[in-house]
């Protein structure tokens, strides 16, 4: 067993890991912050999105080990300051970009890192960038409207489904 020190939603956190534990198991069986989902254990699916050193990744692919000393940042600590929801998380409750909820915490990680680096995404720019996260419920339609809309666009011409 090693100890990783890391600053998780801004708090330094500690745990003794394996070598082999993932980022994605360290959060959520050694921190118990269990908004970071598990969907496939492979790197597809995107569920596990958090930001490392203010950088989307995928953290069942990062070992826990790699994080020592990172900045990393879940789904938990998307929130605003006084606990409401963030522009996006408000808009993903708005426009109805969940259902199940399970790629939820994924795709907003995902969707904030997109907004940082593209703050008025097209549509299909949205599409391409969400290309690696999957939805099994919503057909991504409402998830694309939410990210418009929380990127300060009109979302009036996009047809609701």
């Amino acid at each position: 067993m090693t100890q990783v020190t890391m600053t998780v939603n801004g708090k330094t956190v500690s745990g003794d890991v394996e070598g082999r534990t993932l980022l994605a198991e360290f959060l959520r069986d050694g921190l118990k912050m269990t908004g970071t989902h598990i969907g496939c254990d492979t790197s597809q699916c995107g569920a596990c999105v958090v930001h490392m050193n203010g950088e989307a990744v995928k953290s069942c692919s990062v070992l826990a080990l790699d994080a020592e000393g990172a900045e990393v940042k879940t789904i938990e600590g998307m929130a605003n300051p006084d606990g409401s929801l963030s522009t996006i998380q408000q808009a993903f409750q708005d426009h109805h970009g969940l259902q199940c909820g399970f790629c939820t915490p994924g795709m907003v990680m995902s969707a904030a890192a997109l907004l940082k680096d593209n703050p008025k995404p097209t549509e299909r720019e949205i599409r391409e960038y969400l290309e690696g996260n999957i939805c099994r419920c919503t057909g991504y339609h409402n998830i694309v409207k939410a990210i418009m809309a929380a990127s300060g666009q009109d979302v009036g011409a996009i047809a609701a489904e």
